[in-house]
Order: C-alpha cells, then structure tokens, then sequence
C-alpha cells in the first residue's frame, strides 16, 4: 500500500496547490507515470506542477495516481463540493471567484463580473464567449441586441430563458468587445468548467467559434465544428452526481454574427433543430 507523505510535504503542497488555486487554475497533472509507491518522498517535492497547454477534452481532466489524485482532493476540496443542490453549490463558486483579479481584464475597465444567469437544473446551457457593454453594465450574460434575438431564439425551440442557463467563457468585459485572449479563457474557463459540473445539463450549445475552440480544444472552421455532437465532460470539475456521465456538445452561430448576417439564421436554427430533436422538444404553434 502507498505511502502518505509526510506532513511538512503535504503542506508545501497545499502551499503550492493553494497557490494555483488562486490563479484560477485547478486542473494538474505530471510528466512521469512512475507508480507513487516507487517515488521516494523527498522525491517527491520535486514533482513539477504545471498549468495545462493544448489538451483534448478526453485528456484534460487530472492525470495523476489514484494516491496523488486523493493527496489533492484532501488538500483543495472545493466549496461547492458540500453542497446540497445546484443554487448553493453555484453561490459558493460565485464566492469564490470574488473580485476576480486574476487576469488583466479587471484592469480594462470592466464594471463588474458577469456570472451566469438561469436555472440551475437546466437541461440546455448556452456558452458564449464573453460580456459586452449591455451585460457589463448590468452584470448579466445575453441582455443587449444580440441577448434578445438569443431570447428569440429560446423561444423558437419552445422554451423560455428562465428555463435554460447562459454563461460565457470569460466573465469580464474584454476592452473593446474585443476577442478574449487566450490567457483570460484560460484563467477563467475552470469557473465555467465547474458551473457546468454543477447544473450538469443535457446539452451545451457554444455559441460562436470563440465559445466553441475553448470548449472542445479544437482549432476549426465553425464549417467543420457545427452540425453534429460531440461528448463533452467538464475539464477539471467534479460532479456531485456520479451517474452524470457528462453533456452533448453542439456549435452554432454567436447571435452577434447572426446580427451582422442574418443570412445565416436559416443554419442556426438547423443547428437548434438537432438540439431540440435530442431533447424531445417542440416548437410552440404558431396562433
């Protein structure tokens, strides 16, 4: 049976661990795939930590041990993890981004942090990629032009927007409305991560290819991402339901783009008709 380390190790550890945590960055993993138990500890305080690069979502979640994947879990549980349904678990994750000053956006003039908005249980989540001027001023994802041809949008496939959840890939306003860099996704993406652990929905629509690269760690044309499903099991999140065997994944168009051609609504209500399909939806009839 492995050994634990010492004490002293596991607390520069938590020191470390505790550090990353703070950066916004909760997903680990090591270069070697030596067994624990033949790793000496003072060894072990050599172990390189590192941020992940370019991983598949198959790959990313945490590739250690069993032994060293308990060390962690002992040592960073997550608030969330405590609680008992999916309002409070997603109140301690809010709690924990704070006054979030991890990347420099908090720095370009955002007013404020726009979380997440919906039902907590939803079964259909959309992701998009960032707030703009509307949902900084207001602290709410989706509520300027291109929010409500989205509430259009919902509506079509028979829901309303109460009915879903709407989150984005980074939660401060990128100057500009410019395109979020890949540090900020980064930095902020865990939080997303563990928001979609939590509500654990059926589907994800990323809206927009900047929502879609970040999601699924693929680098294509929204040509070739849109029109199928993909399983997607948040990166570095942890559900509190272990039946919950992750969500279906689809791409469409950012309501903005749609905006600026609406040519291309006809595509995006396919992609939603495949969505709706999958969900055993209706479209309401028209009076």
């Amino acid at each position: 049976m492995a050994q634990m380390p010492d004490p002293d190790l596991r607390r520069a550890l938590a020191d470390r661990v505790r550090f990353y945590n703070e950066l916004g960055i909760y997903d680990f993993y090591r270069r070697e795939s030596r067994a624990v138990e033949s790793v000496a500890p003072d060894a072990l305080a050599a172990v390189e930590i590192e941020q992940k690069e370019e991983m598949s979502p198959r790959k990313s979640a945490v590739v250690l041990k069993q032994t060293e994947e308990n060390i962690f879990q002992v040592l960073t549980p997550r608030p969330e993890y405590s609680a008992a349904d999916p309002i409070a678990a997603l109140k301690l994750i809010r709690e924990d981004l704070g006054d979030c000053t991890r990347c420099k956006l908090h720095q370009q003039g955002r007013k404020q942090i726009v979380f997440g908005v919906g039902n907590p249980r939803a079964e259909l989540m959309f992701v998009g990629e960032g707030p703009g001027a509307d949902e900084d001023m207001q602290g709410e994802p989706f509520v300027g032009r291109a929010g409500q041809l989205l509430n259009n949008m919902i509506k079509a496939m028979g829901l309303r927007r109460e009915d879903v959840y709407i989150a984005n890939v980074v939660k401060c306003r990128p100057p500009g409305n410019r395109t979020p860099e890949r540090d900020e996704c980064e930095t902020c993406s865990p939080f997303l991560m563990r928001q979609i652990a939590v509500i654990k929905p059926k589907v994800i629509v990323a809206l927009g290819a900047v929502a879609a690269k970040n999601l699924l760690a693929i680098n294509a044309p929204m040509s070739e991402l849109r029109g199928r499903f993909y399983d997607f099991m948040p990166a570095g999140a942890r559900s509190s339901d272990p039946s919950w065997q992750g969500a279906k994944l689809a791409v469409t168009y950012h309501p903005a783009f749609l905006l600026r051609d609406p040519r291309q609504k006809g595509e995006a209500w396919k992609d939603l008709q495949m969505v709706m399909k999958y969900l055993g939806l209706t479209p309401p009839q028209k009076s």
